[in-house]
């Protein structure tokens, strides 16, 4: 591989590193919610976060750029404190972002869901307060679950195209990533340069989906002891 291709990996690892972390805590929140009980809200609050899953991609993208360009309902505010979106590498983290977030929430709630709430009521009969249950009991049983969430997030990030190639472009160099710099050799019939970078996702994808398995038959193995 030449010294771009391996720039485009890294970068691209990077930004799917940064959208991963940062989703992390309202992931969280969202699937320790949707764990808990019947709620006024809570099968539309699923609906909204799931819809990544199955809406077309570019839909997405559109809908992104809609609501960060200059002129959008958080674009105007964001361009206002001097801080640009579209078609910059933020705008490359926010697509991976939402694209990838359903992955962890789901894989999270069930995690969530698998925790005995025995152990949970009797923390709190001895006086321990709703957060520090949560941050000593639930947080940690339900761990395995979550990092496999997340290793998921991260193989769903590095890639993503449709929402990515609207709202950031493919500028090689600040916005490209894996699968635009593969779409782009592609475009220019240097079909060999695409079947490396095509290998290099492939190469992340089987660690990310090997990764994530073991994790989950640790904690089944785990569960039946």
């Amino acid at each position: 591989m030449s010294a771009e291709e391996w720039g485009i990996a890294a970068f691209t690892l990077r930004m799917a590193g940064l959208s991963t972390l940062l989703i992390l805590p309202p992931s969280l929140a969202i699937a320790f919610a949707l764990s808990r009980p019947n709620w006024r809200g809570k099968s539309f609050v699923e609906t909204l976060v799931m819809m990544p899953l199955v809406m077309p991609p570019v839909a997405t993208g559109l809908i992104l750029l809609k609501l960060f360009g200059r002129r959008g309902a958080i674009g105007h505010w964001l361009d206002r404190a001097g801080i640009e979106i579209v078609f910059t590498w933020r705008a490359v983290i926010v697509a991976m972002m939402v694209m990838s977030m359903p992955l962890l929430v789901r894989a999270a709630r069930v995690a969530f869901e698998e925790v005995n709430p025995r152990l949970e009521q009797i923390a709190r009969t001895l006086g321990a307060r709703n957060l520090r249950v949560f941050f000593t009991i639930t947080l940690p049983l339900a761990g395995r679950g979550i990092v496999a969430g997340m290793v998921l997030a991260l193989a769903r990030a590095v890639g993503e195209f449709g929402a990515t190639i609207l709202v950031a472009g493919d500028i090689p160099g600040r916005t490209q990533t894996i699968a635009l710099a593969i779409y782009d050799r592609v475009q220019l019939g240097k079909d060999s340069d695409a079947f490396r970078l095509v290998g290099v996702a492939a190469a992340i994808a089987f660690a990310a989906l090997w990764w994530s398995e073991a994790a989950l038959r640790r904690r089944t193995v785990a569960r039946s002891r």
